[in-house]
């Protein structure tokens, strides 16, 4: 079992690495013209620096350095190389608008080249196919995690949840490169949402909230479980249940009103909670609510018996759809879905608004 002495230490210098090269990164954003400029899709009525992401990628960067275990550097290394290609990614498109054409490929190879590394489910035993499905999964969460950076704090806050619990999870598995990986991502995720919180002075932008979907999807994937089709392989799929969830709504919705699942538009979680007359921050204080449930029921999942883990998950999931329900009733009945016409879709993947 890994030392709690060996994740504290990372957890609070990415804290206070990612606090202290936020003001750094947001002077930088200003010089270099990186900013989200305000229009009709978006709440902000000036414009917000967006290369927050380099604080935090620097900040975890440097706390896993400082304090990792020798015998995990070759596995941080490949991880936070292919963070790295999506920071890089992240920054290019926060400044220049790329097309989703050009940002999935790169994605994807981000993915593989993980793949490539060994990191990989087991569900089948057959590594083309594992591979196959470990690419996907970590292609989804990463954009879900994009999807979610539509509000002051929301993205931050999200990842900064779902690493504590795979922060506690690892640690009663003895999974020390989870534990340390999450203690950094957990730390440098709450040391910018000090500047994010609503009202936000600085963005993440793709910068941030790119690399971070991609390890959240890695950690998700390095839990252990004995058995591949049990129930307990739904315990990451319920620590991430907002992003899941989210990137499902709308892509669904936007595939069901015949417009681009590439689309922006505000027709996200948040959204649909802000338009029955909530404010940022109650809106932000319920989407945290519902992260922390998911999160201690997959905690709960993990260390029960499988018959209770079974129900657990089964009231999870019926709370998922349940909740679906009540979106879908949101948008029909507060936001009135524009005509049914065939759009034309943005020039990113999501570039939806921030708060």
């Amino acid at each position: 079992m890994p030392d709690i002495m060996q994740f504290v230490p990372i957890l609070i210098v990415g804290f206070a690495g990612s606090l202290a090269l936020t003001p750094l990164s947001r002077q930088m954003a200003m010089r270099l013209g990186v900013v989200d400029k305000p229009n009709h899709r978006k709440i902000h009525l000036d414009n917000k620096p967006m290369m927050g992401g380099l604080a935090v990628y620097v900040a975890l960067v440097t706390a896993l350095l400082l304090f990792s275990p020798p015998d995990h550097i070759a596995e941080f290394t490949a991880v936070l190389a292919g963070a790295a290609v999506l920071a890089l990614l992240g920054l290019i498109d926060d400044r220049y608008d790329l097309p989703w054409r050009t940002k999935l490929p790169v994605m994807f190879l981000a993915a593989l080249g993980l793949v490539m590394t060994g990191v990989r489910v087991h569900f089948f035993g057959i590594p083309l196919l594992d591979g196959a499905i470990t690419t996907i999964w970590i292609v989804a969460i990463t954009n879900a995690t994009n999807y979610l950076d539509n509000m002051d704090g929301q993205s931050a806050g999200m990842t900064a949840i779902a690493a504590f619990y795979f922060m506690i999870i690892a640690f009663t598995q003895g999974l020390s490169l989870v534990t340390l990986l999450a203690a950094a991502v957990l730390g440098s995720a709450l040391g910018f949402l000090v500047y994010n919180f609503n009202p936000a002075s600085t963005f993440m932008g793709d910068m941030g909230v790119l690399p971070l979907g991609f390890i959240l999807s890695v950690l998700a994937i390095k839990l252990e479980f004995d058995q591949p089709f049990s129930v307990y392989w739904l315990v990451p799929v319920l620590i991430l249940a907002l992003p899941v969830f989210d990137i499902n709504l709308v892509t669904w919705t936007r595939v069901l009103e015949h417009r681009s699942p590439a689309e922006a538009g505000k027709d996200h979680t948040a959204h649909r909670i802000m338009s029955i007359g909530f404010g940022q921050r109650i809106t932000l204080a319920l989407i945290y609510g519902g992260c922390v449930l998911f999160g201690t029921m997959a905690l709960l999942i993990s260390v029960s018996p499988e018959d209770v883990a079974l129900r657990l998950a089964s009231f999870g999931v019926l709370l998922l759809l349940g909740l679906a329900v009540l979106m879908t009733w949101l948008r029909q009945r507060y936001q009135k879905p524009p005509p049914a016409t065939i759009t034309t879709p943005s020039t990113d993947l999501e570039k939806v608004p921030h708060g």
